[in-house]
């Protein structure tokens, strides 16, 4: 028995300084619940017993809900495409296992396997969002850990599909954006300088043709996929569920989306919501937002529609992405709209709430389409920024979204100029972004001014562009890498 309880206690030691290495904020992260507290979950749940060795959960397949650990420990691995195994927690009696995924049934992101014995309370998807309705201070410290551990994964650079490909690669910072947008943790390995990412492109891919590889947790390998290829490969789309008819169909995944989501869904509206890229929109990409009610710091985009869509979750609203609605038919024969989809499937549903947005815009400039996502970017995210360390970009437009990014961008650029059709800032952009411009040494302003056309490298990337004054009728030529045009 003294042994056993020293082996407890060397246990406690090395998952406390392992884990508050991992977990800076540990104890909201992985909270331990009391006897009284367990208690009060066990009508949402069942019992289930595992076996020393035996699994829980795997890493790819759908997860079957919260696990609530009442005897034995289960230990957390991550895992990514390349067999490479990574620790994250010991969790034993009074903690429980489960990401914020589970709260719609999500293929699972991380291992859990049985030290010993283990005796559990396993709380389904569906019992999981009524017990954080029901329990509404313990549903708040749950939800918190499960939001918190989501991060956690994404931070940690560990498990999840592997892209292999030049880190300056634009095919790979589309990838990794469409990843990173939809929280989903991956990992990039740049064949120049990892030998184990060298010799998989030698083995798969010589040509560079096929590059990005990714390489999905089975060990599969996909040459340059698309993002649904790879939403596919992963496991991210849902779809429609049999024959059932939603109360409440919306498209577009934006924080107006994602809004009435949270709305119906809370009034006990079934609810499903699509959209064809990532939730959060246009916000989505915004590095940072100040003006928005409740948040005087400010709030990333990302963090901002990711609460959002957690919230969302928890009501119970049905998320597919990537999926694209393609036509709507209002004939409703049987009292419900149908909604096809990109698959061929169908969504049925009582009311249809069109939130798509605004398409980007396209401006009248000369081989724009040639270079979209091969250094002409609709977004600056932390992604697109790595491309431009060091560089002197372009950044057209003078709106509040426009300028975010450029002083999101002048952090990681050496110089980023604004290129603006009209005479100054103050009739589109909020003076305290206005203000923070001006402060920054290395954003400079080109006021009546517009892009008219782009040139390319041999590689076929962006290597130049030309501008005119909107004053004038000369051209000018300036060699770029990477031009961001504003969304409005």
């Amino acid at each position: 028995m003294a042994a056993e309880d020293e082996i407890d206690r060397e246990r406690e030691f090395r998952v406390n300084v392992e884990g508050r290495r991992a977990f800076p904020r540990l104890e909201q992260t992985f909270p331990d619940l009391t006897d009284a507290e367990i208690a009060r979950m066990r009508r949402f749940g069942e019992l289930r017993s595992y076996r020393d060795g035996e699994r829980l959960f795997e890493t790819g397949k759908p997860g079957p809900g919260m696990f609530v650990v009442l005897s034995g420990h289960v230990a957390i691995t991550q895992r990514d495409g390349l067999g490479h195994v990574t620790p994250i927690i010991d969790q034993g009696p009074g903690q429980f296992l489960a990401e914020v995924g589970q709260l719609s049934g999500r293929v699972a992101l991380v291992d859990g396997h049985a030290e010993g014995d283990v005796e559990t309370l396993l709380i389904p998807p569906d019992r999981l969002r009524a017990l954080l309705v029901a329990e509404a201070d313990l549903g708040e410290r749950i939800m918190r850990a499960l939001i918190l551990r989501r991060v956690a994964l994404i931070q940690g650079h560990a498990g999840g599909p592997v892209l292999i490909g030049p880190s300056n690669s634009a095919s790979v910072a589309q990838l990794q954006n469409f990843l990173t947008r939809n929280s989903f943790p991956h990992h990039l390995l740049d064949p120049e300088r990892d030998h184990d990412a060298a010799e998989i492109i030698a083995r798969y891919s010589p040509s560079p043709a096929d590059w990005p590889l990714v390489v999905t947790i089975d060990g599969t390998v996909l040459r340059n996929p698309t993002e649904n290829e790879i939403a596919r490969a992963l496991g991210m789309i849902g779809g429609p569920r049999g024959n059932k008819i939603y109360d409440a169909a919306i498209v577009g995944c934006g924080p107006a989306g994602l809004a009435t989501a949270v709305y119906a869904a809370s009034e006990g509206l079934s609810v499903a919501v699509l959209d064809s890229r990532a939730y959060g929109g246009q916000a989505g990409a915004s590095a940072r937002i100040e003006n928005y009610l409740g948040f005087p710091t400010g709030i990333s985009g990302q963090a901002l529609a990711g609460r959002a869509f957690s919230q969302a979750q928890k009501f119970g609203a049905d998320i597919m992405i990537p999926v694209s609605a393609k036509s709507l038919n209002c004939e409703r024969r049987d009292g419900a709209f149908a909604l096809t989809l990109d698959s061929g499937d169908e969504i049925r549903s009582r009311a249809v709430v069109v939130a798509s947005g605004a398409r980007y815009r396209r401006p009248g400039i000369d081989n724009l389409d040639k270079f979209e996502g091969r250094g002409v970017w609709y977004w600056a995210s932390p992604v697109e920024a790595r491309l431009c360390a060091e560089q002197d970009v372009m950044l057209v437009g003078g709106g509040n979204s426009a300028g975010q990014a450029a002083v999101f961008l002048s952090g990681h650029a050496r110089k980023v100029t604004m290129v603006i059709r009209g005479g100054g800032l103050g009739a589109s952009m909020s003076r305290y972004l206005i203000e923070r411009i001006e402060a920054t040494p290395n954003i400079e302003l080109m006021f009546n001014t517009e892009i008219v056309g782009l040139e390319g490298r041999d590689d076929g990337s962006l290597g130049s562009v030309r501008w005119k004054s909107r004053l004038a009728a000369e051209e000018s030529t300036f060699e770029l890498r990477n031009l961001f045009l504003d969304r409005k």
